[in-house]
């Protein structure tokens, strides 16, 4: 009796990649690509650095006080340098300031790119808030694409989100830090609530993600958090 003829199994593996996937991977190593060199051009000044100070999950007695801390910095507060908030996302359900931190070096940043980091529950606490160290010093940060990256790097704080918000809504611990962070940042550097933005007003991304609930946001700048 004739033997088949046995496939090879690398043969096997290629064809299991259809040309639509490796057009979409493609696309996506470049884009990632091409934004690591944006902010790595905007980044190359600064000293790598990982410290930063982490400011326990809300608690509702306590609200007033738990948010001062931020406002303590290394170096006086820049009024003139602030203008604008940009709202993030990591894109992850999981992640830490470390965690974070590490995927920003791999992108050839100086450190976390951001000045504020909002946990969720997996890998920080559920409304921990860690402050960077470009919030504590008074740098600018690494987190804008766009036409106008420069200008947000420098003049907008980033406050970033842990999670994925194309599949998840924020916690509500989450959205109570936010909306207490941000309130505190627009009366400090008298920053008005529409230039509260999203890093997708800015950018071609859908970042802090389409489940992102920017009216009820809004609504809470409105009433003061």
């Amino acid at each position: 009796m004739a033997r088949r003829a046995r496939r090879s199994p690398s043969r096997r593996t290629r064809s299991s990649v259809s040309p639509r996937a490796k057009v979409v991977w493609v696309a996506l190593v470049g884009a990632l690509t091409g934004l690591g060199g944006v902010l790595v051009a905007l980044d190359g000044k600064q000293a790598p650095r990982g410290d930063g100070l982490s400011v326990p999950a809300l608690l509702a007695q306590d609200r007033s006080a738990s948010i001062e801390s931020a406002l303590k910095t290394r170096r006086p507060l820049d009024a003139a340098r602030w203008q604008y908030i940009v709202i993030h996302q990591t894109g992850e359900h999981f992640g830490s300031p470390a965690s974070i931190e590490a995927q920003h070096r791999k992108l050839r940043l100086k450190g976390l790119g951001h000045h504020f980091v909002i946990g969720n529950g997996a890998g920080m606490d559920d409304g921990e808030l860690h402050v960077g160290f470009r919030w504590l010093d008074q740098y600018p940060g690494a987190h804008a694409a766009g036409p106008k990256a420069d200008f947000y790097n420098n003049h907008a704080i980033s406050v970033c989100l842990v999670g994925n918000g194309d599949r998840t809504a924020p916690t509500r611990r989450q959205m109570d830090r936010l909306a207490e962070l941000v309130s505190t940042l627009c009366r400090e550097f008298n920053i008005p609530r529409e230039r509260v933005i999203l890093h997708s007003d800015i950018a071609p991304v859908s970042d802090p993600g389409r489940r992102f609930p920017e009216a009820e946001m809004r609504q809470r700048l409105a009433q003061g958090f």
